[in-house]
């Protein structure tokens, strides 16, 4: 069955650091690009950060440029995110996704498959 299985969010301070996982336990995306999008209080989901199917090749959203890092282990066949100096404006529900790689860069921001989301709460 395919699903992603996200795991790693939690209550951190700011200047902290957290890494979000994502499963498939399936396999099912091994040849898919993968991303990571998030959604805070009142505000529409948008594009965190993403990779290609080989890992080879990474894309970020100018808020996570320089502070978040996406990575695959497809042996494991789990992504990344490791958030570094974390801010109070990072506080939402992170999602991994799986899909197109130019869907997910471009206008319509989404993907084919989700996961049901971490919550990530950075405090001041």
């Amino acid at each position: 069955q395919e699903q992603l299985v996200e795991s790693g969010g939690g209550l951190v301070q700011a200047g902290g650091s957290l890494r979000l996982s994502c499963e498939d336990p399936a396999r099912a995306f091994k040849n898919e690009g993968m991303g990571w999008f998030r959604q805070a209080p009142g505000k529409a989901r948008e594009f965190v950060a993403a990779t290609s199917w080989s890992g080879s090749s990474t894309f970020y959203a100018d808020s996570a440029k320089g502070r978040f890092a996406i990575s695959r282990d497809n042996a494991k066949s789990t992504v990344y995110l490791q958030m570094n100096s974390l801010k109070p404006e990072d506080t939402a529900v992170y999602y991994c996704a799986a899909g197109s790689i130019a869907i997910m860069l471009g206008p319509e921001s989404t993907a084919a498959y989700w996961g049901k989301g971490t919550l990530v709460t950075v405090s001041s």
